[in-house]
């Protein structure tokens, strides 16, 4: 009778969850950020020094440093929800795709099966990232004469049969085969055994065939073509709602096993823990976590996690994460996360480009507002929306915090990725189809009654870097002093510098780069302390146009801008954009019969600005955004592809804009008062 009790109980709390949109958590039913799984015993261990493999000397050094474009968001068949959804690429494959060949991917449809996927231009760089959680248990339940391949929960797991919870709620397809490989503790013993050994032991295989493939493909000639580097996605989403983080590892000094959400549900413990394992060890182990877009987070990514703990200890920990979190995704396949109107708190103009790629928002007009607190369920579509969701204001958040315990634990630079599920690391063009998982054209153009479907989605974005060369260290340094910029897909370069001394004749200058750094500071690092001479700091700020690849010719430039940021004495955070260079009326447009862009734009756009507006007593935040020329979405030259009377009813629905505006994003570069410049306030 107290099993039946039992059951039923769970089943009901099973439908509370699934109408609360947060079957994604069902492992976690309510436990909030205790553990979900027990710790492995025994303890990960801490990485071990070895030599690092001797590479040659690159050909192509630039002193002055060289754009480079990435990606670090990257799943494979490794991942549980890739596999679920037909993906089965390696690691070795989305490494190939990156460098230009033409791997296999999944069609959609089990009647076409798989087709050829190839990049318009190949990568410098690229990171696998598959999610540590059930690594282990994709490859038990997948592998063919594994310890656990018959058990219940891999048949369920390989669609084979299903949960009686599955059954009870009706699943069907991904969902059932997610829903029944997990179980209340986060993992299966008929899976995992019962003391999660099995489990443990196939988890560290598998992140050594991880490492294997990283090192395969990471290029140690002259030529330096290609960088890999060692990573995995930490996936914690708690009730629905994304606080992801992408670990990037230097080289391939590497803790024993990944650190997943169900050992290590809270993201203040991960930090402390890579610190342990990693980063302390003096091994030459370096890790850095990078944020996913935190659009979909409820306010929870950027919420002042430490806040009940002493003051000096707040201080530790927001110094912490500072410095391993140098970097946070821009752009990826679920949206932008720059900015958006109407927030609470945010004083200024409405700017008029904030409403690029709102996934969770195409076709609402009503959304709740977090103000000061944060919620649950994004990933459903559920909760509410704060202004910490975008970077803008979470750099600010940073800056007001920086206010309250004197340093700022938001100090952070942009880059953009993909978070494709295919193992398409850069499939960004649009003139394809978003990579996330595994769809058919008509598939993606079609809005369910009741699911959205990937017409809300886009292609993603690409990491850039400012780097010597291209190669792990070189890669790695620039993104930790964040001299990184994010685009929406586009391979738009461009440049910015800060400076109390910046030649304002600099555009007329040939050596722009030589100049901004002799006079300045580059995008992601503080300006130094203002001069008792100087009125308001200059900032230089120059982009060239995507040249565009065979057969997809890259957009012209329509303006450059630079949004400043800050917040008042009262707590308030402002905003104020300012058109640098170019023009928003310069008479470019597309014609949507077809996707045929029209009128005149730029192939390079440069401008120094000085800031009419500064008020030395007030910290602040600058960065440049490059806007190119209005040009189709990807789902608007999609649906050209169809006969007008078979086009899908995604090609006529009022939720999607037909048409865009690429765009580039530069990291930030601080101002802090004189009063303010002892080293724990600093922003760089």
């Amino acid at each position: 009778m107290r099993a039946l009790r039992t059951r039923s109980l769970l089943v009901l709390l099973g439908v509370l969850l699934l109408g609360a949109g947060v079957l994604w958590s069902v492992s976690r039913l309510g436990r909030g950020i205790e553990p979900t799984s027990d710790p492995w015993s025994p303890p990960p261990g801490p990485a071990e020094a070895k030599p690092i493999a001797p590479r040659a000397p690159c050909d192509n050094f630039v002193a002055g440093r060289q754009p480079l474009f990435g990606d670090l968001h990257i799943h494979t068949r490794v991942s549980m929800d890739a596999y679920s959804r037909g993906t089965l690429a390696t690691p070795d494959d989305a490494y190939r795709y990156a460098t230009g060949e033409a791997i296999e991917v999944y069609s959609g449809d089990p009647g076409l099966g798989m087709r050829k996927a190839q990049i318009d231009r190949p990568l410098d760089f690229a990171a696998v990232t598959d999610h540590a959680e059930w690594m282990a248990e994709v490859s038990l339940c997948t592998t063919p004469g594994s310890e656990t391949y018959e058990s219940p929960g891999c048949r369920i797991y390989r669609g084979e049969d299903k949960s009686w919870l599955a059954r009870i709620l009706g699943l069907e397809g991904f969902r059932a085969r997610i829903a029944g490989l997990l179980n209340l503790s986060g993992r299966r013993s008929d899976v995992c055994g019962d003391d999660d050994q099995v489990c443990r032991a196939e988890l560290g295989e598998v992140w050594r065939a991880n490492q294997a493939a990283t090192e395969r493909n990471y290029d140690r000639s002259e030529a330096c073509a290609f960088t890999t580097f060692h990573a995995w996605e930490y996936s914690h989403s708690p009730y629905a709602t994304k606080v992801h983080r992408n670990i990037i590892l230097r080289n391939e000094i590497v803790p024993e096993l990944p650190i997943s959400s169900l050992e290590t549900p809270r993201e203040i413990d991960l930090r402390h823990q890579l610190m342990e394992l990693c980063n302390n060890t003096a091994t030459g182990c370096e890790a850095i976590a990078i944020p996913h877009n935190p659009n979909l987070s409820n306010g929870q990514m950027f919420k002042i996690e430490y806040a009940e703990l002493p003051l000096e200890e707040q201080r530790k920990e927001a110094a912490l994460r500072a410095s391993l979190e140098p970097i946070v995704e821009m752009m990826q396949i679920k949206g932008e996360s720059e900015c958006r109107n109407g927030m609470y708190g945010v004083v200024g103009a409405p700017d008029e480009l904030c409403g690029f790629e709102k996934a969770r928002d195409f076709g609402r007009i009503e959304f709740e507002d977090c103000k000061e607190e944060a919620g649950y369920g994004a990933q459903a579509a559920r909760g509410c929306t704060s202004r910490t969701d975008f970077v803008r204001y979470a750099l600010l958040e940073g800056l007001r915090e920086q206010d309250r315990i004197g340093v700022n634990p938001y100090p952070f630079g942009f880059i953009g990725s993909t978070d494709t599920h295919m193992a398409t690391p850069g499939a960004v063009s649009e003139y394809g189809v978003p990579y996330k998982f595994g769809a058919t054209p008509r598939a993606l153009l079609t809005i369910g009654e009741r699911k959205r479907g990937g017409v809300f989605w886009n292609p993603g974005g690409l990491a850039g870097v400012w780097a010597e060369e291209n190669t792990r260290d070189s890669i790695f340094d620039a993104l930790k002093r964040r001299e990184t910029f994010s685009t929406s897909g586009p391979r738009i370069v461009p440049r910015f510098f800060g400076g109390w001394g910046i030649d304002p004749e600099i555009c007329a200058r040939p050596d722009f780069a030589t100049i901004g750094y002799a006079t300045g500071v580059p995008m992601g690092a503080r300006l130094p302390d203002r001069p008792a001479d100087a009125a308001a700091p200059w900032f230089a700020v120059t982009a060239l146009a995507d040249p565009g690849a065979a057969g997809q010719p890259g957009g012209l430039l329509q303006r450059i801008q630079i949004v400043k940021g800050w917040v008042d004495q009262e707590g308030l955070f402002h905003q104020h954009v300012y058109d640098v260079a170019g023009s928003s009326d310069n008479g470019a447009g597309v014609d949507l019969a077809t996707c045929t862009p029209t009128g005149p734009g730029a192939s390079g756009l440069c401008a120094a600005w000085t800031d009419p507006d500064f008020d030395p007593k007030l910290d602040a935040v600058y960065y440049a955004r490059i806007v190119e020329n209005p040009s189709c979405r990807w789902s608007a030259r999609l649906c050209l592809s169809f006969p007008e009377e078979e086009r899908p009813n995604g090609c006529t629905s009022d939720q999607l804009p037909r048409v865009i505006h690429e765009r580039a994003w530069t990291s930030p570069i601080w101002y802090a008062p004189p009063a303010s410049s002892e080293p724990e306030r600093a922003a760089g």
